[in-house]
């Protein structure tokens, strides 16, 4: 079983206590991705369905985390840790011209690394002396400060009649589309805002999203097509709480323009 803590294209976070719960019955192995989301086990000001998930993630079989999303890190650097270091056992691999042979497990011939450079390693480690992975620390308080400017762009675009946001933001992306008769018509719609937006240096984000996402906030919407093709911003950076306004003046622009 795979869980998601904090998918790549909306930040939602899988019921993991409830699926842990599950696992207790049936027995199966428990994988977390937490590819995007692992940093938020910093987070002090998650909701608390969102934070009981981050609490549980220490009971999994298995996590991912990618450090080069939220760790400040170069594309290519990410890590998959075990509970149970001996499942390396089953991982079948052999260069005696790169390693002496040994019976202990040798990440040199088990990992994904192999005998690449551990430059990406050192770089995360570097980072983390200067940036602590501690709660309350500068690194958690930019975190929190990209959820706050989430939910802020969040509350803008709903008080705004012209966009439909489906969920709130369980971490620091929001999901939205423009508001039209029918899917169809909004997909068009977010497809000129994006390009309109990209020309004022306004980068956004377009996602294939189930039309069932949004008929809650627009229940005339006519699902002409089972998808729509809405909006992601992300704001990961702590920079970003201070530009929401701003951010949402280009949005007007953009869809105004259209």
């Amino acid at each position: 079983m795979v869980a998601t803590v904090g998918t790549t294209a909306a930040g939602a976070v899988d019921p993991l206590p409830e699926i842990l719960r599950l696992r207790q019955r049936y027995g199966f192995r428990l994988h977390v991705d937490a590819a995007y989301g692992g940093y938020f086990q910093l987070a002090e000001s998650l909701d608390p369905q969102t934070r009981a998930a981050f609490d549980r993630i220490g009971e999994a079989d298995s996590i991912v985390v990618d450090p080069h999303k939220h760790g400040l890190q170069p594309y290519g650097c990410g890590c998959i840790l075990f509970r149970d270091p001996q499942v390396g056992r089953w991982y079948k691999h052999e260069s005696p011209y790169t390693y002496f042979s040994s019976r202990q497990l040798h990440l040199g011939e088990i990992s994904l690394e192999c005998s690449r450079a551990g430059a990406s390693a050192v770089a995360l480690w570097a980072t983390q002396r200067l940036l602590p992975l501690v709660r309350g620390g500068e690194f958690a308080q930019g975190l929190a400060a990209g959820r706050r400017a989430a939910l802020q762009l969040a509350g803008r675009l709903r008080q705004d009649g012209r966009f439909i946001v489906p969920f709130a933001p369980e971490l620091d992306i929001v999901v939205w589309a423009p508001r039209a008769a029918s899917a169809s018509a909004a997909s068009a719609l977010s497809q000129r805002i994006f390009e309109r937006a990209a020309e004022r240096q306004l980068h956004l984000a377009l996602a294939q999203m189930p039309v069932s996402w949004f008929t809650g906030g627009c229940p005339d919407l006519i699902a002409d097509r089972p998808q729509l093709l809405g909006l992601r911003s992300v704001l990961m950076k702590p920079e970003h709480e201070s530009w929401v306004e701003r951010i949402y003046q280009e949005i007007d622009r953009a869809i105004t323009a259209t």
